[in-house]
């Protein structure tokens, strides 16, 4: 898959400059700078490959053409294989250090522990290795630090307590690749660490025994989208390598790695990665074995979820993100750190039904916790003045916000209020503050805040160019406002910093068929760097509308043939969006996404409301 930067200068789509959310809509294909040979081409391509119907070839073409898919590299995109895409283990920085460093641990039967980070992705890294390392008869400890009490990734004392406990070789997954400090101390003390991550990291790596990160300077791998989660399995391809060479499964099978795609897939989406190349594959492939329920701890939280998933017979991206990650992440955010290592790692089913249940409670309680820091960032904002505001980065600070919700409630801000967003809870003790941010396609929001921190405004940060974390000092949290606003007003142009909806298609209502949305599984599975297709239906009128409960609005649109369309938009209640359903007042352009409609045997689409523009 191609990287296609957007297109300056290219006109609105429909002529939406402002939607009522404050938004531009582009044409993806547009915007993206698609050749008009290139969309022949893999237009071509696919009548050739009799994957449908003729009249679905030209909006299927341009919905994978706008995802910078080359027509070369179409069958990848559309059958995604591990045969196909997998990268060699070598061509990661470190690589094969690490894995002589742990084999030879394995094989003079020393203490290893596994370090993880306390979200999703950092449980799906250590479930792994903690699997791999019991098929090879060695049994992994693994240490999660509390996210209120320790903070994120390794620190002196956690080292010093497992040195304590014996440990001789430390794998920390999903963190360490910035901990230069906690790592200094650990070879001071003597203790073996290989670092196994993801994030940005400077050019002089951390001291270790092996740094892995298909994001280090120098590291030739070009897999820079992957989660941790995928860059162990990656891991575990090159240990299966490995110890075959020694013979070390002269007594016992080589493991199936494949058994274990469903938690790599699982960490790279509820870490929102791009969803390209062979981390395209890993979730496709990883999230058929998780509809087989062979992980105890998966079938468990699926079973707990209930009605929301019980009729579903192939897991979604949907179901990843939003039914079972929150549910794990809830340990690391409200609860014990550790449970969702516990979860996925064990095979025991009444354990796992335990486990399920406590972080099903825990996730009870963390939604509460987000409804009230929600409610108090947007009374703070609005009262500060720092909503509205021109700045491009909003950032909301405040005592006492629990540090385990700041991150979801910055999301949940941005998408509100289509900027990035920093939300900082700050210990009215110590005065220190921890701060999570969301941002938006255009704005590297990882970088600003790394940058912040080489600056010395931070004590620590840093992250991706979607999501970072934080820590600073309350005084300072002024300068980093003004410092963070300075670096995206000075590093992303104007034009850039106005969030663009990317439409794929503009569709009749008679067009939004079951047909259609059948044949879009062909583009799954969704996800950062390869979006669900976003539809345009012009000039339609609102046949119905009324209020659900939460706030949300659900309607039927009808056009001048007279086909209806009905669907619904997430708490739009008291919104322009929700205003322009409830009270109509003539013709409107409408972006959405369509979602199957099952409801009592139906069989139809529905559609789920993204923006909607005055005509």
């Amino acid at each position: 898959m191609d990287t296609l930067s957007p297109v300056r200068d290219v006109p609105p789509y429909l002529g939406v400059g402002a939607s009522l959310s404050g938004r531009v809509w582009r044409e993806r294909i547009a915007a993206r700078g698609v050749s008009a040979d290139t969309l022949r081409d893999i237009t071509h391509r696919l009548g050739l490959m009799n994957v449908a119907e003729a009249d679905f070839v030209d909006p299927l073409a341009r919905f994978i053409a706008g995802r910078g898919v080359a027509p070369d590299d179409l069958q990848d995109f559309l059958f995604p294989t591990l045969k196909a895409l997998f990268p060699e283990p070598s061509s990661f920085m470190d690589m094969d250090t690490a894995v002589s460093a742990m084999l030879d641990a394995l094989e003079r039967k020393a203490k290893i522990c596994v370090f993880a980070d306390y979200d999703v992705d950092g449980a799906t890294s250590a479930a792994q290795l903690v699997r791999w390392f019991r098929h090879m008869d060695h049994d992994l400890t693994v240490y999660v630090p509390d996210r209120v009490t320790e903070g994120y990734g390794p620190s002196n004392a956690a080292f010093d307590s497992l040195k304590r406990q014996g440990a001789d070789l430390v794998i920390t997954v999903d963190c360490g690749a910035m901990a230069h400090k906690a790592l200094d101390h650990a070879a001071a003390i003597g203790l073996d660490v290989v670092v196994i991550d993801h994030h940005l990291m400077r050019e002089e790596p951390p001291k270790a025994l092996a740094v892995v990160n298909p994001n280090r300077p120098g590291c030739t791998s070009k897999q820079g989208n992957l989660a941790a989660a995928g860059v162990v399995f990656v891991v575990l391809a090159a240990l299966n390598r490995e110890a075959e060479k020694r013979g070390l499964f002269t007594e016992r099978p080589k493991p199936d790695l494949k058994q274990w795609l469903d938690l790599s897939a699982l960490g790279a989406i509820c870490d929102v990665t791009a969803l390209t190349g062979f981390n395209r594959a890993l979730a496709a492939q990883g999230l058929k074995i998780m509809s087989k329920r062979q992980n105890a701890g998966i079938k468990a939280l699926m079973d707990v979820a209930g009605d929301k998933i019980s009729a579903v017979n192939l897991m979604s991206t949907f179901h990843s993100g939003f039914v079972i990650g929150p549910r794990i992440n809830a340990g690391g955010r409200v609860g014990r750190s550790d449970l969702g290592v516990r979860l996925l790692s064990t095979d025991d089913a009444d354990e796992a039904a335990a486990l399920a249940q406590e972080l099903d409670e825990l996730n009870r309680t963390r939604r509460d916790i987000e409804a009230q820091v929600l409610e108090d960032a947007v009374h703070i904002a609005e009262t500060q003045g720092l909503w509205p505001t021109e700045d491009p980065v909003v950032i909301v600070a405040h005592e006492d916000w629990h540090p385990g919700v700041i991150g979801i409630v910055a999301g949940r801000l941005r998408e509100r209020w289509h900027k990035p967003v920093i939300i900082i809870g700050i210990d009215p003790i110590s005065g220190m503050g921890k701060g999570s941010g969301r941002s938006q396609a255009g704005v590297n929001l990882g970088e600003a805040v790394g940058a912040a921190f080489e600056s010395g405004v931070l004590l620590s940060g840093g992250g991706h160019a979607m999501a970072a974390g934080l820590s600073v000092e309350r005084e300072r949290i002024p300068e980093l406002r003004r410092f963070i606003n300075d670096y995206v007003t000075s590093h992303v142009s104007e034009a850039d910093q106005v969030e663009a909806l990317e439409v794929d298609a503009i569709l009749s209502v008679k067009a939004a068929s079951r047909r259609l949305y059948d044949k879009l599984d062909l583009l799954a599975p969704y996800g950062q760097g390869n979006p669900e297709p976003l539809l345009a239906f012009a000039d339609v009128r609102v046949a119905y509308a009324q209020v659900m409960k939460g706030g949300h609005v659900r309607f039927e649109l009808q056009d001048d043939s007279g086909a209806k369309l009905k669907g619904i938009v997430w708490r739009a209640e008291g919104t322009p969006v929700g205003d322009a359903l409830l009270r109509p007042t003539g013709r409107i352009h409408v972006l959405g996404r369509l979602k199957a409609d099952d409801y009592m045997g139906r069989n139809g689409v529905q559609l789920e409301i993204e923006d909607i523009a005055q005509t």
